[in-house]
C-alpha cells in the first residue's frame, strides 16, 4: 500500500476546510485534480475516506484514522526536513505560541527576545488568549506550544512548569480598602475598576469570577496593557486585580497598595504545554528547552 505525501496532505485540508474545493484552494490544486487525487487515495486505501455532501464533506470513520496518521507523517516529514536544514542553513521555521495575559505581558519579552536573538533564522507568531482555549488550541492542533494557568484542562498533553504568579487587589493609597490586610473578591466587586480590553485574556477569566459571584464588575474604564491599568489605580481612577509580578518588576509602589486576595483561585502555576515533545519541529523543541531552562 503506499501513499503519496501530497495526497496525505490534500486530505488534511480537506477535512480540515470542509470542502474538496477548498482543501485544493489551500493546496494549489485545480478542482478537478483534487478529486482525482482523493479518488486515487481512497483507491489504494480500499475504503471510502470522505462523505460527500451538498455543503460539503465530512471524513469517515476511516478518514477520520487516516486523518491523524496523516497529521503525524507530515509533522514527522517537516521536523526531518527542519533538522536537516539545521547542517545547511542554520536553525529556521516558524513557532506559533499561546500565551495568557499574564505570561503575554510578563514573563515572554525578555526569554522571547533572547531567543530570536540566539535563533535569527526562526520566527515566532505570539497570540494571545484565555488559559482554557489555550490548552484546547493546543490539543487540536491550531499552536504548537501553549502557556497556560493551572487551572486549564490539559488532558492529552504533556506540561511542563514555567512560572508561579499571584493575582492580588492593587487599590490607590487613602482608598476605603487600603488598609486592608486581605479581602474577597466578592468584597472588592463593591468598588469601581480599572479593566483591560474585551478580548484580554485576563479580563475574561476575572469577568468569569464575578459571574459566579453573583456580583458586576463595574469597569469605570479599560485600558490597553498592565502598567496602564495599574497607573490609572495609583492615579485614583479606581481598582484593579493585577499580577504580583507585575508590582515587584520596579512599579512605583508610593501612591498604590497592594492587598491579598483570599482565593484560591489568585494563586498561579504557568504551564508550559504542547501535544508531544518528540513530535514537536525542531524550532519548538529548541524554545521549550530555552524557555524551560529559564523558568524559575
Amino acid at each position: 500500500m503506499h501513499f503519496d505525501l501530497i495526497d496525505l496532505r490534500l486530505l488534511v485540508l480537506i477535512i480540515e476546510t470542509g470542502t474538496i474545493t477548498a482543501g485544493a484552494d489551500k493546496a494549489c490544486l485545480s478542482l478537478s485534480s483534487a478529486s482525482a487525487r482523493i479518488g486515487g487515495l481512497e483507491k489504494a486505501a480500499g475504503v471510502r475516506l470522505l462523505e460527500r455532501g451538498h455543503r460539503g464533506v465530512t471524513a469517515t470513520q476511516a478518514g477520520r484514522v487516516m486523518y491523524q496518521h496523516a497529521k503525524l507523517i507530515l509533522r514527522q516529514i517537516a521536523s526531518l526536513a527542519g533538522e536537516l536544514n539545521e547542517f545547511t542553513q542554520g536553525l529556521t521555521g516558524h513557532i506559533r505560541l499561546l500565551a495568557n495575559t499574564v505570561a503575554m505581558g510578563q514573563f515572554l519579552p525578555g526569554p522571547l527576545s533572547g531567543f530570536l536573538h540566539l535563533y535569527p533564522g526562526v520566527d515566532i507568531e505570539l497570540a494571545e488568549m484565555p488559559s482554557v482555549a489555550i490548552t484546547r488550541a493546543v490539543a487540536q492542533g491550531h499552536a504548537e506550544l501553549g502557556i497556560a494557568a493551572d487551572h486549564a484542562d490539559f488532558t492529552g498533553l504533556e506540561v511542563l512548569p514555567f512560572k508561579s504568579d499571584r493575582l492580588v487587589l492593587a487599590v490607590p493609597r487613602g482608598h476605603a480598602l487600603a488598609r486592608r490586610k486581605n479581602l474577597t473578591f466578592s468584597e472588592a466587586l463593591d468598588y469601581d475598576f480599572i479593566g483591560l480590553p474585551t478580548d484580554s485574556a485576563l479580563q475574561q477569566h476575572l469577568a468569569a469570577h464575578a459571574v459566579r459571584t453573583g456580583k458586576p464588575m463595574r469597569l469605570r474604564a479599560r485600558v490597553s496593557g498592565l502598567e496602564n491599568v495599574y497607573r490609572m489605580v495609583t492615579l485614583g481612577a479606581g481598582i484593579a486585580v493585577l499580577p504580583l509580578s507585575l508590582l515587584v518588576a520596579g512599579q512605583d509602589h508610593g501612591a498604590g497598595v497592594v492587598i491579598p486576595l483570599r482565593e484560591a483561585w489568585t494563586e498561579r502555576q504557568l504551564m508550559l504545554t504542547l501535544r508531544r515533545y518528540d513530535d514537536l519541529s525542531p524550532p519548538a523543541k529548541r524554545l521549550v528547552d530555552f524557555l524551560t531552562a529559564d523558568s524559575s
